[in-house]
């Protein structure tokens, strides 16, 4: 394909796409993507379109500021101080202070600062095969990523209960003895905790729920050692694991500092790192914060907008519901299809575990990829990830009606029954 060569050409060979044929996108609307030849795709992958691609009031609200006024924040707006406020009314405890920023990569690596700033230690802890960024920082927090293992940073295992990391009959002990051994890797090597930066469902190593109570017992750990909390919110904020707004909330635990992104400006750049009052001024008197784009008036007008059409649209109830009906479907088809070794996820944050027999568990990356390939030419869309590559990721815009699920099950049905 001539698009492809030019692309090479023009962005290098860093740059990765989707699929053996790759889908040459041109239009979005709602949960629903047209490519080149006009064929529709129903997107059952990008959470980065979270209220749905190319929502009115979104486009509006950005279209409206962009051609009134666009400065940075050493100037006084209302739009930004307003959007703050708009998401600490989402926040438990005493989470009330934003500092924006552009993306995920930007709110981890600034996140990271204000620990080691208010810690006084360099000590950072992350679980194996993370991802959280890429900047030079957050690239060396990126496990999956980076083979880069400095004497500040320690491994811990994400608390997977498909394929144990540990021997033992006690889940939640040995997740947690886990983040417990990070912190003596750290001492062995001179170091002390400074912050750990927690998923709240483990993304990258393959769509991983930790069991109830460990977040509980994780932060109390990290906090007995003289450490911080940082919830990696990027992924499973903004409603997308159902029932609460924040991942975390799921454990009735509250982090120090939150960081966010993705979801946040609907595919407008927009993330953010909120912290407490106490948190921020102890920072604000060593070290100023400024950030050109970060917190523009159009771009806390598209997060205004984006938190109204959650609210007006109940998008938290649909994902709750829609969520529960669509894991249910999956359910099903692992009775019906001993390829699928494990479901997991909670609301629209699914993950279907694909394995060559269930008794080994052994992964199978091979048939994973031919599937995502399969259903994208049966028009929709989900790719693979995981440690192994051999999960299905699925994280559809929060719109997703129990009749798309419908589809998608369906197509899926499809589509293993020609494996």
């Amino acid at each position: 394909m001539e698009l492809v060569e030019r692309r090479k050409k023009a962005l290098g060979p860093s740059y990765r796409l989707f699929y053996e044929k790759p889908v040459h996108l041109v239009r979005g609307e709602g949960i629903w993507l047209w490519d080149a030849d006009g064929r529709e795709y129903l997107d059952c992958y990008n959470n980065v379109a979270s209220v749905g691609h190319c929502h009115p009031d979104v486009v509006a609200a950005l279209a409206d500021q962009a051609a009134t006024l666009n400065t940075h924040t050493r100037y006084l707006h209302e739009n930004v101080i307003e959007l703050s406020e708009r998401i600490s009314s989402k926040m438990p405890g005493d989470l009330s202070v934003c500092m924006f920023v552009c993306s995920g990569t930007e709110a981890n690596d600034l996140a990271t600062r204000i620990a080691r700033t208010i810690t006084g230690r360099e000590g950072m802890m992350v679980s194996e095969y993370s991802y959280h960024g890429n900047s030079t920082l957050v690239h060396t927090l990126s496990t999956a990523e980076s083979d880069e293992r400095p004497d500040w940073l320690s491994l811990f295992e994400a608390p997977c209960r498909y394929r144990l990391a540990f021997k033992g009959d006690d889940l939640l002990d040995g997740y947690v003895g886990s983040v417990r051994d990070a912190i003596g890797n750290l001492k062995r090597k001179g170091q002390e905790p400074a912050a750990i930066m927690i998923d709240s469902i483990f993304d990258c190593p393959g769509t991983i729920e930790a069991p109830q109570g460990y977040f509980q017992q994780v932060y109390k750990t990290v906090r007995e050692a003289g450490g911080l909390v940082i919830a990696d919110e990027v992924q499973a904020g903004y409603c997308r694991t159902g029932n609460h707004w924040w991942g975390f909330q799921h454990d009735s635990a509250v982090p120090d500092i939150v960081t966010l992104g993705k979801p946040m400006g609907a595919g407008h750049p927009l993330a953010a790192v909120v912290t407490t009052p106490d948190i921020a001024a102890r920072f604000a008197a060593r070290f100023g914060y400024f950030n050109t784009f970060g917190g523009n008036p159009v771009s806390a007008a598209v997060g205004k907008a984006v938190i109204d059409v959650i609210d007006g649209e109940s998008l938290l109830e649909n994902v709750t519901t829609v969520g529960a009906y669509t894991k249910a479907g999956l359910q099903k088809l692992k009775d019906q299809y001993g390829i699928i070794g494990d479901v997991r996820g909670r609301g629209l944050f699914l993950g279907v575990d694909l394995v060559k027999d269930r008794a080994s568990k052994t992964p199978d990356p091979d048939r994973a990829r031919q599937m995502a390939n399969l259903m994208k030419d049966e028009g929709v869309l989900l790719s693979t990830h995981g440690r192994y590559e051999n999960t299905l990721k699925i994280r559809p815009p929060m719109v997703f009606s129990k009749e798309n699920a419908d589809q998608l099950l369906a197509t899926l049905d499809a589509c293993f029954g020609r494996l």
